[in-house]
């Protein structure tokens, strides 16, 4: 049951960072960026600045900001390699 609640948390932070960033993608898209950008804001930022990670299962609002935070920066690290700038 974790594993959907994750599926449709990381999609639903895909949608809102990719309407942040201007980025078209699709529903596949947003689920894979939302849950890369939960787990790469899990690993980085939760040690520096305390709290629980989205991926551990606790869904609170602390923990779904700095999900969203890593994915607009996975976002804005895509869109630098994919187009060469930042939009």
């Amino acid at each position: 049951m974790g594993l959907i609640i994750l599926l449709v948390v990381g999609g639903l932070i895909g949608w809102v960072a990719s309407m942040i960033m201007r980025d078209n993608t699709g529903i596949f898209l947003n689920i894979v960026i939302g849950v890369v950008g939960a787990m790469l804001a899990g690993f980085l930022l939760t040690p520096l600045i305390g709290g629980v990670p989205i991926t551990s299962g606790v869904i609170s609002l602390p923990s779904i900001l700095l999900s969203l935070l890593g994915a607009i920066v996975l976002l804005a690290i895509v869109n630098l390699v994919r187009r060469g700038a930042v939009r």
